[in-house]
């Protein structure tokens, strides 16, 4: 089968993966954003689970995956919940980790096993540990598919870097030992970059922040008054929305039509209606430079200093005043 992404081009893929690729749990994520709550406040900021893991499996193949590796890039994020990461939000899981903590019964209660099987491969042995496959996930600072793929999905997506940016920069990316590195200082540079424009620049925009904080204080207030349970969850962003919308209760209407494409906040210190920090998300990749291997910003102050801005920020947080939510 052949599959066509916009940032990978056409790819030929194995059998296994186009049955992964059709099975319930993947097709879920066509209906799972991956900016959470954004798309409420702002339509453009619709990139999907199912994108991203289209994406992530395909750079893994461009790269020289294995299909076993191939496999885990396809379905990292198939225990992701309705709307995200906003469940992290809701459940308080500031390590914005819940999707990986329910990833082992998600997929043995899915068809994934038997599809597996069919193909002679353990599902225990491709997904319960991702340590295996390094080009799918390293610890930051580092690269991985993962982190590649959602930084030049969304910044592509939403108009923030252009094709041709994209196609030099997957040019100059390397694999040595299984590790993804950069050949090329100044592609280090474009992508630490880029990569702040979606950690700080679309994370933390007051915007973004509003629409998790409104949507994530509905949720709990509908779990709390037992509207929705946590099995609305594994269900898809239309489903568990229109589940509360159902609801006569004012107080979970009046938070929903305060989420819509009209609002209006900014960031203020001074007058100010919440205050809303982020995890800790920085990029230093190491670079090749005469067949050594170097981290970026010893090579760079320029990646030194958006490094310093970027935990500065992040430590801060953004104070978000809500200028008008109707």
């Amino acid at each position: 089968m052949n599959i066509y992404d916009p940032i990978y081009g056409q790819f030929t893929i194995d059998n296994v993966l186009v049955e992964l690729i059709e099975s319930e749990p993947m097709q879920r994520l066509k209906h799972i954003h991956q900016g959470g709550a954004s798309y409420l406040v702002n339509p453009k900021w619709n990139v999907t689970r199912f994108e991203h893991s289209i994406g992530v499996m395909l750079l893994i193949k461009k790269m020289g995956g294995s299909i076993e590796e191939q496999i885990a890039g396809l379905l990292h994020d198939v225990s992701h919940t309705a709307f995200s990461h906003v469940v992290d939000f809701v459940l308080d899981h500031p390590e914005e980790n819940y999707h990986e903590l329910i990833f082992n019964e998600v997929v043995r209660s899915s068809p994934i096993p038997q599809i597996l099987e069919k193909y002679q491969f353990r599902y225990e042995d491709i997904l319960y540990d991702d340590s295996q496959w390094t080009l799918l996930e390293q610890p930051a600072p580092e690269l991985c598919a993962d982190r590649v793929d959602y930084t030049l999905r969304d910044m592509f997506t939403y108009g923030e870097i252009t094709k041709e940016e994209v196609e030099h920069f997957l040019d100059n990316l390397v694999v040595r030992e299984g590790n993804m590195y950069i050949n090329d200082l100044e592609s280090a540079e474009w992508f630490v970059e880029t990569y702040y424009k979606e950690v700080i620049n679309f994370f933390m925009d007051p915007l973004n922040l509003y629409a998790y904080e409104r949507l994530s204080t509905c949720l709990k207030l509908a779990l709390d008054k037992g509207v929705i349970d946590m099995e609305d969850f594994m269900k898809t962003d239309k489903v568990l929305m229109n589940k509360m919308k159902l609801s006569t209760d004012k107080e979970m209407n009046t938070l929903l039509n305060e989420l819509n494409c009209t609002v209006r906040v900014e960031e203020n210190k001074e007058l100010y209606h919440f205050h809303q920090k982020t995890k800790l998300r920085l990029i230093d990749p190491s670079v090749f430079v005469e067949g050594e291997l170097l981290p970026a910003s010893s090579l760079s102050n320029k990646i030194k200093n958006m490094n310093k801005q970027a935990r500065k920020k992040t430590e801060s947080g953004v104070y978000v005043r809500v200028i008008s939510s109707t």
